[in-house]
């Protein structure tokens, strides 16, 4: 992060623009707003800011620029169209330690200005600190569309009930839970569709009917996905940001981490090969106490919840405590490393159908029916099987299988940091041993593998 955001409070605070074209018109308009007390220096002005100045919003100094203009700013722009003028204002307002902004000069600012979504008193900033202005500004008319035009009246309606619930809920936790679940009513749509009579009595009975009521715990089993965090559906991302708690898996990307309501409490419950941090009876305990607690438990898991992942057990110890739950898939890792590694799963020339397989070894053994494995329309996809890629290889040719069958080996799909090594049977145990890979890995075997050659389109 470049710049800290911050919401600066500037009424009645006396700011200066340096400059008096339309770029400094823009700038005052947006101060203004903001109820600063203005005052504009430049040798000349445009007529636009002279129509500033004689509506009496602001104090026009027609002057080059000198550093006691700036004495008692509480915020300086610079916005000339001299370099050397922009960059001794900039020096000179470091030196006094007043927060400066050179426009389209990031290098001199102290502060750089956003581009605004305007829902008073919701205003949202975006910056891409300097960088492009027009993606900024794309972002800006996405937030426009998509944040509703009376979000600033739900904004006051909330605000003018907040002593009373800091009445009724002495706990800062208890306010939180009422204002979510408050949120999650039909509320925001009685304001946006301007009833807003009935969104003052839904409070109100919300606000009576909550009084005294224990929360009620909830766990969310929820798929993260191979590890592209834009690979994660919109009801986990929900449900990512309504959690008090998280139990999350190794699996789970750091990208997709970030993602996660901040003042959550995260606990890592994550298993890797022969070394369990976290039994799984420990983890179903974990859910259930958790959520007997009144918390809002999410349990994060790579890919898909159901699919390797013994999200089963988890939900059978729920249902067995009675404890409510939600279940949300995600893209379970055969799926997104297949299609970032440019192989499809099926096609109606290569294989009519996919087995998912645990390729994880037990003692050292691998017990799977390797006769029925091996079809020629098939394509098989092995998970955990990086340490017992020999084994796999070796089974299946002394099955049957062709030892020229294409297959490939992803590691960490979807991710920066994704490789994929394609070979043939035979070959493929000794080069992955050159390759080096590193769990998490998916193995895909079958026809539809040498497709990646002219489908390969993903480029980490």
């Amino acid at each position: 992060m470049e710049f800290l955001p911050l919401f600066l409070n500037i009424r009645e605070r006396h700011c200066v623009i340096i400059g008096g074209g339309e770029v400094a018109w823009r700038k005052a308009n947006l101060l203004l707003k903001a109820n600063a007390r203005l005052t504009i220096v430049a040798p000349q002005f445009s007529s636009e800011i002279i129509g500033l100045a004689k509506d009496s919003l602001c104090n026009c100094i027609e002057s080059e620029f000198s550093p006691e203009h700036i004495d008692d700013a509480s915020l300086v722009i610079a916005a000339t169209d001299s370099e050397k003028t922009n960059s001794f204002v900039a020096n000179i307002a470091n030196d006094k330690n007043i927060p400066v902004n050179v426009v389209d000069k990031p290098a001199l600012c102290s502060f750089i200005m956003p581009a605004i979504v305007d829902r008073s008193p919701v205003v949202v900033a975006i910056s891409s600190s300097g960088r492009s202005p027009v993606l900024t500004r794309k972002i800006k008319e996405l937030n426009e569309i998509f944040i509703p035009g009376r979000e600033g009246q739900l904004a006051e309606l909330l605000g003018s009930y907040r002593a009373q619930v800091r009445e009724k809920f002495s706990e800062f936790s208890d306010r939180l839970r009422f204002w979510e679940m408050l949120l999650e009513t039909e509320l925001s749509e009685l304001v946006y569709s301007g009833r807003m009579d009935d969104a003052t009595k839904l409070i109100e009975n919300f606000l009576e009917q909550s009084a005294g009521t224990a929360a009620q715990g909830e766990v969310y089993l929820v798929g993260a996905g191979p590890g592209d965090p834009d690979l994660l559906t919109l009801r986990a991302l929900r449900l990512m940001h309504k959690a008090d708690v998280i139990l999350y898996d190794r699996l789970v990307s750091q990208e997709v981490m970030d993602k996660l309501r901040p003042d959550a409490e995260k606990i890592h419950v994550g298993k890797a090969r022969a070394k369990h941090s976290v039994e799984q009876e420990t983890i179903n305990e974990m859910l259930v106490r958790l959520a007997q607690e009144g918390k809002r438990v999410l349990r994060l898991k790579g890919g898909d919840p159901f699919i390797f992942g013994r999200g089963g057990e988890e939900i059978e110890s729920l249902a067995k405590a009675n404890i409510p739950f939600q279940i949300v898939p995600g893209i379970t890792a055969a799926s997104g490393c297949a299609s970032y590694a440019g192989i499809p799963l099926t096609h109606r020339d290569h294989a009519q159908s996919v087995r998912f397989l645990t390729g994880h070894l037990q003692a050292g053994v691998l017990e799977l029916d390797w006769e029925n494995l091996v079809r020629e329309h098939e394509t098989l996809v092995f998970y955990m099987g990086l340490l017992g890629i020999t084994t796999i290889c070796t089974k299946l040719i002394e099955h049957g299988m062709d030892p020229e069958m294409p297959i490939a080996v992803v590691q960490q799909g979807t991710t920066k940091t994704q490789q994929v090594v394609s070979a043939d049977l035979e070959s493929m145990p000794a080069l992955i041993e050159q390759a080096g890979l590193k769990a998490p890995t998916i193995i895909i075997i079958g026809r539809v593998v040498s497709l990646r050659e002219t489908l390969n389109w993903y480029e980490p």
